[in-house]
């Protein structure tokens, strides 16, 4: 027997179970994530459920959706993205344009072939000059070399230069993954620099916080496959915490509902994230995370992440009907519990006697600045410090300036954060959630009422009908986001759209029944629903899509439970290929090394993932490693009947129990 504490720090609540090994979950708390300070509601979630236990903590452990909700948001940090050796192309590409959103990009000369040998020699000189020029703009960096992969000496070249230089996180691309595909690569370590900031803030906060309360226990984070890290490789190589939420979901759901083979859908603040449970065990994209329509190369749980909470913002769509998120806002209720002035100016707007667009919003900042204020444009300085008091009204804030374009750019950086209805607040207007000021979500209901009165669009006619609309909305969205992830999975294929799909598709997604036939939807799976919200909507889920829905006792700590439950597992791969007939290279985590001898590369390979995947299981604390060995060759059989080598793929997994402070 030995007791555990699991944190998860999600968009809106931080949640913290007391977890006894063979007992299960013994405490459980909620509080409010606070972004400005991470401290502040981890202090407040822990003390909650630790009591007079500090000394008795054999392992704490972190999750967080932190990092998958800023993706999702298209927020981040500023990074700057070096590519060495890249085509010019490459810079242009969609995905890594919308990723770096503004931030700068620096090319260099330098790079390998796909054998590993050098194309072109990297000037660091040269390097270092551009670097000066974007010092102060940016809080990380990101690299990506060509055929890295096959040899990562310019990638390492430059790491190295960069932390002796800024002091900064750098992202290396080749550490993130050993399969080709440069341009991804480069977009995943720019994703990840641009995340590392906001993970390691919080890592620290709980680090400190521990020190404070006496907990000596170790500290592990859980990883994007589910599997945990300690909190020092962690902050060294924040990547691999992408999906850190979504998988300990996974993994706690699985604990949590004793069913092996199951849909798990977590519902949060900002994010609905769906995967599979198969024979016990998450399943794994095996091309990498996908999170808020990037493809990366993260070795994590195969998540298909919708932008649909209880926080989500509620709007119109180009049709007038309700749109629910993808952009995470504060519900109503919670502003005005937290600030009461808020709920004097929503009644004074309900007063006047004429409505306005932006009735029931406001917007606060949401984090400290990551930049120097220089680096802010007038009009974004001049909104920033507006903001600096609490929150704002919109009507307010346009009466000074025009802020929408300033907003936006603060919005993406996740800065601020706008306060507007919410599903939350719709729940708290029907009188199914209750923690907070259902005063504020039902004026907000009415000003939503009065405003879409005059838009020329069909409307609810009071703010309990219109709050059963939102529920019913978010319900809907649901079953679609559940559907489009089955369809992902069993048919390799996205859930058709546009105006007739969605004509064909809504009375079955909507639960309804047609006059002269049904198209009706039946689930071969159950559905484990977990998170906060999860018994609000799931219910009606279940009966929409024919199948049992699963809201687990401890669902709303799901994440947490995840954090405690899980393994450690650590991987190493390397790559075989044949330069020339009968050269044999070895492409290592280290460099390259060149044998005559098949056998003997292999053997080579073997010994060095087996060593890489121990040390880094024994480094992060594990105990009763195990490894496990795999290799795939590939091999071509030539028209005289021969055998041609191509190459040889070799990988270790090492797997072991986290350590506990008794040990």
């Amino acid at each position: 027997m030995a007791l555990t504490l699991g944190i998860d720090t999600g968009g809106t609540y931080t949640d913290a179970v007391l977890f006894d090994t063979e007992r299960g979950v013994l405490a459980e708390t909620k509080a409010l994530t606070t972004k400005h300070h991470l401290t502040i509601g981890v202090a407040e979630a822990v003390n909650d459920v630790l009591g007079d236990h500090a000394g008795e903590i054999a392992l704490v452990s972190i999750s967080t959706t932190l990092a998958t909700n800023a993706i999702v948001e298209g927020q981040g940090s500023p990074a700057c993205l070096i590519l060495v050796g890249h085509a010019e192309a490459d810079a242009q590409r969609p995905d890594l344009t919308r990723a770096l959103a503004g931030d700068p990009v620096i090319t260099a000369h330098g790079g390998h072939d796909a054998l590993g040998d050098e194309r072109a020699p990297l000037n660091l000189e040269t390097l270092k000059g551009e670097i000066e020029k974007v010092e102060g703009r940016v809080s990380a960096f990101a690299v990506s070399s060509l055929f890295a992969v096959r040899n990562p000496e310019h990638e390492i070249a430059v790491r190295d230069m960069l932390r002796t230089m800024t002091g900064l996180p750098v992202s290396c691309a080749h550490s993130l993954s050993s399969e080709l595909d440069a341009p991804r690569r480069a977009l995943t370590a720019l994703l990840n620099a641009r995340l590392i900031p906001l993970i390691q803030g919080l890592i620290i906060a709980v680090r400190d916080l521990m020190a404070e309360r006496g907990v000596s226990a170790p500290i592990m984070v859980v990883k994007g496959d589910g599997s945990l890290i300690d909190a020092g490789t962690a902050l060294e190589s924040p990547v691999e915490t992408i999906l850190s939420g979504p998988a300990a979901s996974v993994v706690g759901a699985h604990h949590l509902s004793n069913r092996d083979d199951a849909f798990v859908s977590d519902i949060g603040g900002t994010t609905t994230d769906i995967a599979l449970v198969r024979t016990g065990r998450p399943l794994l994209d095996p091309q990498g995370a996908r999170v808020g329509g990037y493809r990366t190369m993260v070795r994590a749980v195969a998540v298909h992440t919708s932008g649909l909470g209880g926080d989500s913002e509620v709007a119109l769509d180009d049709r007038g009907r309700i749109r629910v998120g993808p952009r995470r806002a504060v519900p109503l209720a919670l502003l005005a519990s937290r600030y009461p002035e808020t709920l004097e100016i929503l009644k004074r707007q309900m007063e006047r006697g004429w409505p306005a667009e932006w009735d029931g919003m406001f917007v606060l900042r949401q984090r400290s600045l990551d930049t120097d204020l220089a680096e802010l444009s007038r009009p974004q300085r001049k909104l920033w410090d507006s903001l600096a008091d609490g929150p704002v009204a919109m009507d307010v804030l346009y009466q000074e300036q025009s802020p929408k374009l300033p907003l936006e750019r603060l919005l993406d950086r996740g800065l601020v954060i706008v306060s507007r209805f919410t599903p939350s607040d719709a729940s708290h207007v029907l009188g199914l959630h209750g923690s907070w000021d259902a005063e504020a979500s039902r004026i907000g209901a009415q000003l939503w009422v009065r405003w879409w009165a005059i838009t020329g669009h069909e409307a609810a006619d009071d703010p309990d009908v219109f709050a059963r609309m939102v529920v019913d909305a978010t319900v809907t969205k649901t079953t679609r986001a559940l559907l489009e992830a089955a369809t992902a999975e069993e048919l390799g294929m996205a859930l058709p759209t546009g105006r007739q799909a969605d004509a064909l598709l809504a009375p079955a997604l909507g639960g309804q029944t047609g006059d002269l036939f049904d198209l009706g939807i039946t689930f071969n799976r159950p559905v484990v629903a977990v998170g906060a919200p999860a018994a609000t909507y799931y219910p009606e889920v279940g009966r929409r899509l024919n199948t049992e829905a699963v809201v687990p006792t401890h669902a709303g700590v799901c994440n947490a439970v995840g954090a405690v439950a899980g393994g450690v597992a650590q991987r190493a791969d390397a790559l075989i290929t044949s330069p020339s007939d009968g050269l044999y290279r070895c492409h290592l985590a280290e460099g390259i090394a060149d044998f005559e001898d098949l056998a003997e590369a292999a053997a080579h390979a073997e010994a060095d993932v087996d060593r890489l995947a121990r040390a880094a299981a024994e480094q992060i604390g594990a105990q009763d490693i195990a490894v496990t060995l795999e290799r795939q060759d590939e091999i071509v059989r030539g028209k005289d009947g021969s055998n041609l080598f191509i190459e040889s793929r070799i990988a270790a997994l090492a797997t072991g129990r986290p350590a506990l402070a008794t040990d």
